[in-house]
C-alpha cells in the first residue's frame, strides 16, 4: 500500500486540475501564455499519475478498471468484477 501522503497529494492534484480546467482551456485558446504561467503547476493535467483506487499503487495500473494488477487479480478471482474470469483451456 502506498503512503497516505502520496495518495492525498494525488487527490489534491486531481481536484486542482478539475478546478482550473476551463480557465486553462480558455487561456490556451486565446494564446495568453503569461497568464497561463501564473496558474499553479499542479493545475496541469500532465502532472497527474494513475494510481490504484484501492491501494494507491502507482505501477501495474489497469486503466479500464482503475486498479493495479494485484488487486485486479484478487477481485477477479473472488468474482467481484463482472464479466471477468480466469482463463483456462
Amino acid at each position: 500500500m502506498a503512503r497516505k501522503s502520496l495518495i492525498a497529494r494525488e487527490r489534491k492534484r486531481q481536484k486542482m486540475v478539475a478546478k482550473y480546467a476551463e480557465l486553462r482551456k480558455q487561456l490556451k485558446a486565446e494564446g495568453n501564455w503569461d497568464e497561463l504561467d501564473k496558474l499553479p503547476r499542479n493545475s496541469n493535467p500532465i502532472r497527474l499519475h494513475n494510481r490504484c483506487g484501492l491501494t494507491g499503487r502507482p505501477k501495474g495500473y489497469m486503466r479500464k478498471f482503475g486498479l493495479c494488477r494485484v488487486k485486479f487479480r484478487d477481485m477477479a478471482l473472488d468474482g467481484k468484477i463482472p464479466g471477468i474470469r480466469k482463463a483456462s483451456w
